[in-house]
């Protein structure tokens, strides 16, 4: 184990496990919001559950977040506040974790600060999970390990699922905007208020945050790059496995998909709810269970208004935050994530007609990146670029056109573990290395070895994550220097250890950036409709060359 890793392991809260008693006394911090007791361990002060808004409960279930009114007395912040309504997580997945009780009351935030900290970069962590679950508490996010590099790192909960995102003509009408969905966003939005008119007292410079998130928590990264109101309440962004895919409308069917607000009406009567009174009635669990049950997708809803466009659109127009990115994907993201794919073709004859009738002059590009002598790595590999692969490089390459420093990575690292599962490199497997909690991950993720490889690749990524976050290079003492993406493409490779490299795939990028232009000229969606899948591919236009 490396000398920083044993730094890490005495100066963390996260790692002060229950046998070696470690002391913990009262911290206590007055804030504009009230004043708040949290725990100080090992030099590192945490503060669990602070309400960031008020309860979305009642006639304000489906509304945009109302800020939560300042306290009286003393709050007790040294327990997690209750968790977002969300289906319980599938038995057996890596993912699943016991997130304890759920609640509409669950608008809440949770800091890990080093003690003393004066104007430290503030990190703030928008948690994964389709937009269905997951948790700002969820154990891997716990955020010691970062601040011992002196961040303040900041965990959110929002709203998930039907609560977070149902579109609806009568909550439309409701709206001085005449908009309804995306209180998911709104919810992260109020979130970053708080901590710009909260964060300087524990330490925090609210001038220089950070916003991360991973899968889920990526898009809302990249939605909150496109939102006017967010515009102001960050300074850098990172993304990790994001997914830049069509959004509906909330009105009008621009790319053949139902409006959001179609889907909102079916939902509310496929869950026996005719009108809005009758929804905000129902119970909340019952409710989030009865949508997922329908096959319910949560998603951002473009309305003009909180999310002006396309986020595509928005980045080729400029319109989106100004910002330094740190963007990546992994190179096995779809081996955890599999209900994404198709049904593999009979045989590699099958394969290769389907590519050819669906990908016209294209298919030759296509089937030379994706060949059919092992069609099921193929498919694997093909959902996973036009997800993540183009996006990841797409941010990068908006960001660095517009004049911010932009930096790529392609995670490729595995364990015995993981390789035994045939998990190489799965979705989410970056998490633990870059928040340095590689002992914390949920009970049936492929566990982690306590090996030196292990604790140095996690030093690294902890450093280059934390020192992006600082002054928007990431920099790691004794590791590789980290090129920014320019014009030679550079990224960084995570395969045992940091690998500096240049033109990452650079034939996915081109032929996916094809594709997709096509579709948007033709009103077409593109997410994981693609491969064998695919719609025919739409004629050339100027545009898209």
């Amino acid at each position: 184990m490396t000398g920083r890793s044993l730094l890490a392991l005495a100066g963390a809260v996260s790692l002060c496990l229950p046998a070696t008693a470690c002391a913990r006394t009262p911290a206590q911090v007055d804030t504009p919001a009230g004043t708040v007791q949290g725990v100080s361990e090992a030099g590192i002060t945490v503060f669990r559950g602070i309400p960031y808004a008020e309860a979305p409960t009642g006639d304000n279930r489906w509304r945009a977040p109302v800020p939560a009114a300042r306290w009286d007395g003393v709050r007790d912040a040294t327990q997690f506040g209750p968790v977002c309504h969300q289906p319980p997580s599938r038995p057996g997945s890596i993912y699943a974790e016991e997130r304890g009780e759920m609640s509409e009351d669950c608008l809440s935030l949770n800091i890990w600060a080093p003690e003393n900290a004066e104007n430290a970069p503030v990190f703030v962590w928008i948690h994964g999970g389709s937009l269905i679950g997951g948790a700002g508490s969820d154990s891997m996010y716990d955020g010691a390990r970062l601040a011992a590099e002196g961040l303040v790192v900041v965990t959110i909960n929002y709203r998930v699922g039907i609560l977070g995102y149902l579109a609806h003509p009568e909550l439309s009408a409701e709206s001085p905007d005449n908009i309804s969905g995306n209180y998911g966003v709104l919810d992260q939005i109020e979130a970053l208020r708080w901590v710009n008119r909260n964060i300087a007292a524990f330490g925090g410079d609210p001038e220089n945050v950070t916003i991360a998130g991973e899968s889920a928590g990526a898009l809302s990264v990249m939605y909150l790059m496109g939102a006017p109101s967010a515009h102001g309440l960050f300074a850098r962004a990172i993304a990790q496995s994001a997914y830049m895919i069509s959004a509906p409308a909330l009105r009008g069917n621009p790319h053949g998909v139902p409006s959001a607000e179609e889907l909102g009406v079916w939902l509310a009567g496929q869950t026996g709810h005719q009108d809005i009174a009758a929804l905000r009635a129902a119970d909340a669990q019952d409710l989030t269970m009865a949508s997922a049950m329908t096959g319910y997708f949560p998603f951002p809803a473009i309305d003009g208004h909180v999310l002006p466009g396309q986020l595509v659109d928005q980045f080729d127009r400029g319109e989106q935050a100004q910002v330094p990115i740190l963007a990546g994907f992994n190179e096995g993201e779809i081996r955890s994530l599999r209900f994404l794919l198709p049904e593999v073709p009979e045989s590699s004859e099958a394969y290769i007609a389907e590519i050819e009738a669906r990908y016209g002059e294209l298919a030759p590009a296509f089937l030379a990146l994706y060949p059919a002598d092992d069609v099921a790595e193929s498919l694997l590999a093909i959902t996973r670029d036009a997800l993540y692969g183009w996006t990841a490089v797409r941010l990068v390459e908006s960001q660095s056109a517009a004049g911010q420093d932009s930096y790529l990575y392609y995670f490729n690292h595995s364990y015995p573990a993981a390789d035994e599962a045939d998990l190489h490199a799965f979705h989410a497997a970056e998490i633990p290395y870059a928040f340095g909690t590689l002992s914390r991950t949920a009970p049936d993720w492929p566990a982690v070895p306590e090996t030196a490889v292990e604790a140095a690749l996690s030093d690294a990524m902890v450093g280059y994550w934390a020192s992006f976050a600082r002054d928007g290079v990431p920099v790691a003492d004794g590791f590789p220097a980290w090129p920014a993406y320019g014009d030679t493409r550079a990224y960084m490779e995570f395969a045992g250890e940091p690998r500096p490299g240049t033109d990452l795939m650079p034939d996915m990028f081109d032929l996916r950036e094809e594709v997709v232009c096509r579709r948007r000229a033709a009103g077409i969606a593109w997410n994981w409709n693609v491969g064998v899948v695919s719609p025919p591919l739409p004629a050339g236009v100027p545009a898209c060359r």
